[in-house]
């Protein structure tokens, strides 16, 4: 029991970063848009409601995403980015701005049904040291101002989205929670802003970045249907840490005078790759208690009511940053292209549906040429992290789909993920003469060789970064497979 305790509150401090069926109230999910090769919106709108989900959270205001979603009869929470709470927060007009190009037109022009607005992303995160701590409620006013004057104080809610680190427990037990120290008059300050204009608590609880960022967290704790010991507070057992998460903060609210203030699940989920624990297998069962329990109108010990949730993601995004982990680009429960990753029962013995009218780029690959020698294997390690700095590598390496292939195939995998993110441009497979174009599938399950969406008539995909994790993965994949080429005398 004392172990329990303790990872628990190891969890609390370590939580956070970032049914199905139609008509089933409070269900959702988050639709990211970090993509070089997203999914036109009409098909991600289509794939939507083909599964049932009537709710959507947006992290911005995208131009095509909120287009689609008119009359669609999808509910819409539409987010403002980190980096645009100062000028929100300086002055009132800028949030009158935003709302009129933001809210009003698509609610008035598209017909969307937006009903909130997200005011920043977890942005009193530990990570962020303070950077956002005094332009969060400046913000969070002047747009709720913002929608009044514009006639939505009624129709569209506001609510910031929080990490699961904004509250504690002393005691190690959910009936210990309060708010951190630092926060709390803040955090007193919002909810109150947030009850007086009949907006609602959002917060995000990530039970996978437990065991993620804990080898001793006990696997079983972070699933719900599972064999660990549980944590029992008083008259209550909690026999999972969402559960015991959640109720954390409904001992915060309840000790500051806001036991009924209404609370959103904003992303909870869990990942397919990347990472030992991020796997298909893991993923499934976590996701498919998750909808099982909300369908049946599951809420927590303290909350019996079941909250709105919205699971974390729809799609794979191959453009988010991997600072946190390998794992960020795999949360989807669906693949980038909106093909299904694992069979989920998404209630009435209902299956997932994927993604309808994709186009593709042609059916071929690029990959490391037979005739290509490693006796210089600098040019193939440049070779390799200039791929991997430009497109996605995070399936390769230990715990992930692609970590068991050879080294040749290894670097094929690079130079491909590069090839089709620069559309199957020749010139991009070249690589100084180590690449081949091919029209023989390398894939090797569980590890595929993608092929992208045809995006070429869409917008222009962003630039590919190069951050410093992008970097670091570049390099450290170029030296595992030049070490693999030169330890197994690939020519």
């Amino acid at each position: 029991m004392g172990q329990i305790r303790l990872v628990w509150f190891l969890f609390l401090c370590l939580l956070g970063h970032e049914g199905f069926a139609k008509g089933v109230l409070g269900l959702a999910c988050n639709w990211g848009l970090q993509s070089t090769h997203p999914l036109p919106p009409n098909i991600v709108v289509r794939l939507l409601k083909d599964n049932g989900f009537n709710k959507v959270k947006l992290f911005e205001a995208d131009t095509g995403a909120l287009k689609a979603l008119g009359r669609s009869g999808i509910q819409v929470m539409v987010g403002i980015p980190n980096d645009m709470l100062a000028s929100l927060a300086s002055a009132v007009g800028n949030a009158e701005a935003w709302v009129k190009q933001n809210v009003s037109y698509y609610i008035s022009t598209h017909g969307t049904d937006i009903r909130s607005v997200a005011i920043g992303n977890e942005p009193f995160l530990h990570s962020y040291k303070d950077m956002f701590v005094r332009t969060t409620l400046p913000a969070l006013e002047n747009i709720q101002a913002a929608l009044i004057k514009a006639g939505l104080g009624k129709q569209v809610k506001v609510t910031i989205p929080l990490n699961a680190d904004v509250y504690q427990t002393d005691s190690g037990l959910p009936s210990g929670g309060n708010f951190r120290p630092e926060l709390l008059d803040l955090m007193t300050k919002i909810i109150k802003f947030l009850q007086d204009n009949g907006g609602f608590i959002t917060i995000n609880i990530y039970p996978f970045l437990s065991l993620q960022a804990d080898p001793s967290f006990p696997k079983e704790y972070a699933f719900f249907n599972n064999t660990a010991s549980p944590l029992v507070d008083g008259s209550i057992v909690y026999t999972n840490v969402y559960d015991a998460n959640f109720d954390t903060l409904i001992s915060a609210l309840e000790k500051n005078g806001f036991g009924r203030m209404p609370i959103v699940v904003g992303e909870v989920g869990w990942p397919t790759d990347g990472d030992p624990n991020g796997n298909i297998d893991n993923a499934k069962r976590f996701n498919q208690a998750l909808i099982s329990r909300i369908i049946q109108g599951q809420g927590s010990p303290k909350r019996r009511a079941p909250p709105d949730v919205y699971i974390f993601s729809l799609l794979d995004e191959d453009h988010k940053s991997t600072l946190p982990g390998n794992f960020e680009r795999h949360w989807g429960i669906f693949k980038y292209d909106g093909s299904v990753k694992y069979p989920l029962d998404m209630g009435n013995g209902r299956a997932l549906v994927p993604a309808k009218g994709v186009k593709y780029l042609a059916k071929q690959w690029c990959v490391m040429s037979p005739s290509a020698s490693s006796s210089d294997p600098n040019t193939l390690a440049q070779s390799i992290t200039y791929a991997c700095e430009n497109a996605d590598c995070t399936s390769l390496g230990y715990g992930s789909s692609c970590g068991n292939l050879d080294a040749q195939s290894n670097a094929s995998y690079a130079f491909n993920s590069y090839f089709q993110t620069m559309n199957q441009s020749k010139e991009a497979c070249s690589f100084n003469n180590l690449a081949t174009i091919t029209n023989v599938d390398p894939s090797k399950p569980p590890c595929r060789f993608e092929i992208m969406i045809d995006t070429r008539k869409q917008k222009a995909a962003r630039t590919p970064f190069k951050s410093s994790a992008s970097k670091m993965e570049g390099i450290f994949a170029a030296l595992v497979v030049v070490l693999g080429l030169v330890i197994c005398g690939v020519h």
